[in-house]
């Protein structure tokens, strides 16, 4: 075994030439919410995991970043779909805080597992918006880790609101789909 002096993750080329046509003026939760949810459905398509996350700006409505889950396709358990969007957008935005630019939020098909959660507070997201429940991905066999009961209350603390549930349903189908196509669980 030789030893690496990198590591890096790219962007399914999907998701590439996906990004050049996101919308602008996603106004509302719900429709930001749709987007996270088409693009978790397109990467299981792809051979990728069921989530997917966006970072949008609160104040122009204008999606940032994109997130998949790239898990299994790059071998990096840290390359859950929230932390990739998190990633591009501090990228994107040249920053390790998005604070330092405005007012942002994450939009993710599931909620955060203990590893993002652990993120979202040096993130410098504002605001936290998720589709499905641990509940939900645990009952696909999903381990979610140890986060606490009130994590909710831990990032309000923190000064970030967090809504859950938005589009649910449609997140679960997604979370659904994957089981009955034998997605590895991870």
């Amino acid at each position: 075994m030789s030893l690496k002096s990198e590591f890096k993750f790219q962007l399914p080329e999907w998701l590439q030439i996906r990004q050049l046509d996101l919308p602008d003026g996603l106004v509302t939760d719900s429709q930001q919410m749709e987007l996270a949810i088409e693009l978790s459905r397109l990467n299981i398509e792809h051979g990728g995991g069921p989530f997917g996350a966006i970072i949008v700006d609160r104040d122009s409505d204008k999606v940032v970043a994109a997130g998949v889950n790239l898990v299994t396709t790059h071998n990096l358990s840290c390359a859950h779909a929230e932390m990739v969007a998190i990633s591009m957008a501090q990228q994107n935005l040249d920053c390790f805080s998005l604070r330092e630019h405005g007012n942002y939020q994450l939009v993710t098909s599931c909620e955060p597992c203990a590893m993002c959660f652990g993120a979202i507070p040096w993130s410098g997201v504002t605001r936290v918006i998720c589709g499905a429940t641990k509940a939900d991905a645990e009952a696909i066999g999903f381990d979610e880790g140890p986060k606490p009961d009130a994590w909710i209350a831990a990032l309000e603390t923190r000064g970030i609101d967090v809504v859950t549930e938005i589009e649910r349903t449609q997140a679960q189908a997604v979370l659904n789909k994957y089981s009955k196509m034998a997605g590895l669980v991870y």
